[in-house]
């Protein structure tokens, strides 16, 4: 058969985790945290699994779990949002950004991606029947990524139907500030473009920096289709639950395509979740410390190496250019620190339409002490 996606093979995460199998290499590769989620939220899932809630919950989410997001949406970003009409649960953000795309790009719209990009923005938009268009941050001499406002601005068109955001960024750490969101306002203003805001790193923010969401402002509010996780906020990415906060209009839209791809998220872990959020919102006030930590270690880990790096200004990833150790393109030279000194990571180029010269590689630091010791001697032998 004819494919809808002929340029899509299998993906870099699974690509990189299933050599690191392998070759019994570290696994710093693919984004998920070394560690188990608290103990007091594994009891809140036994708990449910063993008392009847093994059935259907509703197709937008446990009316508990949403009601906890909403009180946390309220706490954190000062955004009254309705419990029955503006929040969908979901299996994972991955499904959340897919029905955004399918709910508003028709044949011949465009959308915008920030590139570096997460991978599953594109064959989105392909199967939706739009055109994706990439505009690549700039980064300045310091390693700093940001948005480039002008390239933006010049990217939109009357074809222009969708701008996706993934701030706090992956691969790159890099955040939005306030005056971003207000100059992002100027370029939608009076145009039919929705905002697709993937913050998935929402409360992994560092340096005493506040998380930017677009659920703060106002004017953003009314066209956004914001998307969490709570795979990376309770360390259970293999949970696969996530959620989108939109606008009641927008989230009927959402829900139409959502209740067709997957009907309802598991029962059990939703009503745990909300017990958690509600009992002990002190987890993610706390994670943005005890990710800094981490990304602190590791970072010490490599100082004075041939490896260069800027610590991440958010998320669980740290990008290190290896221009003192090699000239080999980065796909490769991942390949290769796998295969011989077992320690797997991810090329910065496979996230970029038009790759840079730069020579970056991903590393994800959500791992114990021990582990990223370990690592980062093998990396200090290069």
């Amino acid at each position: 058969m004819e494919s809808k996606l002929p340029d899509v093979g299998t993906t870099i995460f699974t690509v990189m985790s299933q050599l690191a199998n392998e070759c019994d290499a570290i696994n710093l590769s693919q984004g998920f945290p070394s560690f188990d989620p608290d103990p007091w939220l594994l009891d809140r899932v036994t708990h449910y699994l063993n008392s009847g809630a093994n059935q259907y919950a509703p197709m937008s989410g446990a009316p508990s779990l949403r009601a906890a997001i909403a009180g946390k949406v309220a706490a954190v970003y000062e955004r009254q949002v309705s419990v029955e009409h503006e929040i969908t649960v979901t299996p994972g953000a991955t499904e959340a950004l897919f029905c955004a795309i399918m709910a508003t790009v028709r044949t011949g719209d465009e959308v915008i991606v920030l590139d570096p990009a997460y991978d599953s923005y594109d064959p989105a938009t392909t199967l939706a029947g739009g055109r994706t268009i990439h505009v690549p941050l700039q980064v300045d001499g310091d390693g700093e990524f940001s948005p480039d406002w002008e390239a933006l601005e010049d990217a939109i068109n009357e074809r222009t139907r969708l701008i996706i955001l993934n701030f706090p960024h992956n691969p790159s750490g890099a955040i939005l500030s306030a005056d971003n969101l207000d100059t992002l306002a100027t370029l939608v203003r009076d145009r039919d473009i929705y905002l697709l805001a993937d913050e998935v790193y929402e409360h992994i923010v560092f340096d005493g920096n506040d998380h930017q969401s677009l659920l703060r402002h106002d004017e953003l509010w009314e066209r956004s289709f914001v998307v969490s996780s709570f795979g990376k906020t309770v360390h259970a990415t293999g949970w696969k639950i996530g959620y989108c906060v939109a606008p009641a209009e927008l989230s009927t839209e959402f829900r139409k395509v959502h209740q067709f791809n997957c009907f309802a998220v598991v029962t059990p872990m939703q009503l745990a979740l909300a017990d958690f959020m509600t009992d002990k919102p002190e987890h993610y006030q706390k994670l943005p410390d005890f990710y800094e930590n981490l990304r602190d270690h590791f970072a010490g880990l490599l100082g004075g190496s041939k490896w260069r790096l800027r610590p991440a200004r958010s998320t669980f990833f740290q990008i290190a250019d290896y221009s003192d150790i090699s000239d080999e393109k980065d796909t490769d030279i991942a390949m290769r620190l796998t295969r011989e000194i077992g320690v797997a990571t991810i090329p910065v180029s496979v996230f970029c339409e038009a790759p840079s010269d730069r020579r970056l590689l991903r590393f994800c630091f959500a791992k114990d002490e021990a582990t990223l010791a370990t690592a980062a001697e093998r990396l200090r032998s290069l």
